[in-house]
């Protein structure tokens, strides 16, 4: 890759070729329009070779590439010779907008992909789930039958009636310490009955 470059650069720069990518980016630093499309020719060819490869769809690799000669048509009066050569500067603007272009469409995809399956519509198998809850709620009417009739009246007014333990002791007109011991030992009857291990 590094060797594809230097030959690039001796051939935009050869002696007898014209101005030399240096001069003309000089110019157009300066606001020369003509220079800038002289630079073009010497060069879009190149830098549009080098986005092709790293951006790979070619529609946006032309956009890329229209973005990378806009860039260098602002920041022109930024480029600085000590620095580098004109070819090395067009080229690092070429890779840096091309990765640029490659993260923003990762991101694009990430993101579209998190609200397609967000807004998927899974299918729900109606039958099989009211099939289900009908099968679970038998096994807590036999693990409510299984405990005492103190017990199961407590579990109900909580779990079906909503109360809270201080509203069934006052319902029941019994302590409420005797309340939540009704509600604790009626809980762990059912667990059991439920084969639930937590």
């Amino acid at each position: 890759m590094l060797e594809d470059v230097a030959d690039r650069e001796r051939d935009l720069t050869a002696p007898g070729s014209g101005p030399t990518a240096e001069e003309l980016l000089s110019r157009v630093g300066a606001g020369d329009r003509e220079a800038f499309g002289e630079l073009y020719d010497q060069t879009a060819a190149r830098v549009f070779g080098l986005v092709r490869r790293l951006v790979v769809d070619p529609a946006q690799a032309e956009e890329v590439t229209q973005d990378v000669y806009l860039e260098i048509w602002q920041t022109a009066p930024r480029y600085d010779a000590s620095r580098g050569s004109a070819i090395a500067w067009l080229f690092t603007l070429a890779h840096r907008r091309s990765v640029d272009r490659i993260r923003a469409s990762q991101a694009a995809r990430d993101r579209d992909l998190r609200i397609g399956v967000r807004d998927l519509d899974v299918p729900v198998d109606t039958v099989a789930e009211a099939a289900e809850i009908r099968v679970e709620h038998e096994r807590v009417i036999g693990a409510l039958g299984g405990l005492s009739e103190l017990q199961r009246e407590c579990v109900s007014l909580a779990y079906y009636g909503g109360l809270t333990q201080s509203e069934i002791a006052d319902r029941l007109e019994v302590p409420l310490g005797t309340v939540k011991t009704r509600l604790r030992d009626g809980m762990i009857r059912l667990r059991t009955a439920l084969g639930v291990t937590t």
